[in-house]
């Protein structure tokens, strides 16, 4: 998972498109509001990313499945090499 510094986001709308799981959603969106403070609390300390990466070879697999947050989430950010 990747979080979005709330306070540094432009509101451009570039990152959405590039999201392969369309898991970006604007501000505006009703849904937005849950992440806004998620994205908040985990950009600070986890690091920022500088190189794009490709994704995880089960990515698909976790594409659309519910209750991802619940099931799966780790406070703990990936290693350099996750």
């Amino acid at each position: 998972m990747l979080v979005i510094h709330p306070d540094e986001c432009i509101d451009c709308g570039v990152c959405e498109p590039k999201c392969p799981a369309a898991a970006i959603i604007p501000d505006s969106d009703q849904r937005a509001a849950g992440w806004i403070a998620h994205n908040a609390r985990y950009a600070a300390p986890w690091p920022n990313i500088s190189i794009a990466k490709t994704p995880p070879s089960d990515a698909r697999e976790f594409d659309g499945r519910p209750n991802k947050l619940r099931g799966y989430f780790s406070e703990k950010p990936g290693g350099i090499d996750a």
